[in-house]
């Protein structure tokens, strides 16, 4: 128990002190991850001393070709297969292009502007994921204040606080509701019904708090370019867009249909992949939408989540999760598993936390479903507690920091932490008042 306990515990530090002091290494054009070095190194550890009974090599082996509702393969297809057409929809222009549109709507009011942006991330989080639209909208709300002479924060604060408040809605929101709910065969629309007034809540109470920070910042009028906003590759957009809401609304009819959701996702990405090489090769001019899509999934959570999936595992081989399964069944779930995982994806980050908290519900006996909400809406909010608390935190600061955005650790306390524990508050009163 001690061996494992030691070698988690330094990866995780090792794993902080990769995103603290060195995030990303380059080579040429090209960008690579950091954070999930030391968990992998970690997870070598484990496999290679297995001898000491740190991990059973058939039971793990099961779990990653098996058909076992934990298969962190699967969920690895589903969000990858997510990600890949938001990306195309993305390389086509299309968020841009409706970003635009809005901001054009806004004329030259800051607060309209601020509404409207807010509105739009929250419903675009909402049929994609939190980490796409960081991705997508971060780099365009800086360009557009700049060229607007505004403030950036209180937008890119809004928009980070929206997509990871909204993305609870939908199981498909968040990789970490994904795992959580895969692993425990929750359907689309039994997670949707248990869920839907935790994030209205937690996002109503998210966009309140910051109009009482930023209102004074969106006094002043801004004016900007009157340009009509155009769509990069119409077909591809609208094709692409077509793909992904008949692929969303196939994997709410699993609910009635004997068929994983991870089959669904990946059908549709392989389609829409299929239809951009042929469109791409008769346009006989390269594959730029298709090679930057690839270039851009996030590959990084492939080892990540595998490596941590090991380093679990092997906490659950020597007995720390048991124990602690013990401890938790006897708290009150809300400040038992609800704060505590709160608290944990942020020393674990979100991903980690809720493949160790899944391993502790699968102990517990039975299945601890009001845990397992509690777990996922504490992995969404926890994610603007500290920057840290989730890969989306560790993009948005990533980007800010390339594009000479200044927003330190400071300002995440000062304006995100707060609000943070509010939205959490009332997240949990919206699932508590739907569980009565």
């Amino acid at each position: 128990m001690i061996a494992s306990i030691i070698i988690v515990v330094l990866s995780i530090i090792g794993m902080f002190a990769l995103l603290i002091l060195h995030p990303e290494i380059k080579i040429g054009n090209f960008s690579l991850d950091t954070f999930f070095i030391a968990p992998l190194l970690g997870a070598v550890a484990v496999l290679s001393f297995g001898w000491l009974g740190l991990i059973d090599y058939s039971e793990l082996g099961a779990s990653l070709i098996g058909q076992s509702s934990i298969n962190p393969l699967q969920i690895l297809v589903l969000f990858l297969s997510m990600s890949f057409l938001s990306i195309v929809l993305d390389e086509a222009g299309f968020f841009s292009f409706i970003a635009a549109k809005v901001a054009l709507k806004a004329k030259n009011s800051q607060f309209m502007l601020f509404l409207l942006l807010y509105i739009l991330t929250s419903v675009l989080t909402t049929f994609t994921s939190n980490d796409i639209v960081i991705l997508t909208f971060t780099p365009f709300i800086i360009f557009f204040a700049k060229h607007a002479k505004i403030n950036p924060v209180p937008y890119l604060v809004s928009e980070f606080v929206a997509a990871n408040s909204w993305s609870i809605l939908f199981l498909i929101g968040n990789p970490t509701n994904i795992y959580l709910g895969e692993s425990f065969r929750i359907g689309f629309f039994e997670y949707l019904s248990k869920m839907w007034l935790a994030a209205v809540l937690a996002g109503l109470i998210g966009f309140f708090a910051m109009l009482l920070v930023f209102h004074k910042m969106l006094k002043a009028p801004f004016s900007s370019s009157a340009d009509k906003p155009v769509l990069k590759d119409p077909f591809l957009a609208y094709f692409a867009l077509t793909i992904l809401v008949v692929t969303i609304v196939s994997m709410a009819l699993t609910d009635f249909f004997s068929f994983p959701m991870w089959l669904v996702s990946m059908s549709g990405a392989l389609f829409l992949l299929v239809v951009t090489f042929v469109y791409e090769l008769a346009k006989k001019k390269g594959f730029g939408a298709l090679g930057d899509s690839f270039v851009r999934l996030p590959y990084s959570v492939i080892p990540f989540l595998l490596s941590m999936f090991i380093l679990v595992t092997s906490l659950k081989n020597t007995g720390v999760i048991a124990s602690l399964a013990t401890a938790l069944a006897n708290v009150n779930p809300y400040l038992g598993v609800g704060f505590s995982s709160y608290l944990a994806a942020n020393f674990l980050n979100n991903i980690p936390m809720s493949v160790f908290y899944t391993e502790i519900f699968r102990s517990m006996g039975g299945t601890p479903y009001t845990m397992i909400y509690l777990a996922i809406i504490s992995s969404n909010i926890g994610a603007f507690l500290t920057p840290v608390g989730a890969l989306a935190g560790v993009m948005w600061t990533s980007i800010l920091k390339n594009y000479k955005v200044q927003f330190g650790f400071k300002d995440y306390f000062r304006y995100l932490s707060p609000i943070s524990l509010l939205s959490l508050a009332g997240a949990f009163l919206g699932y508590f008042l739907l569980a009565l």
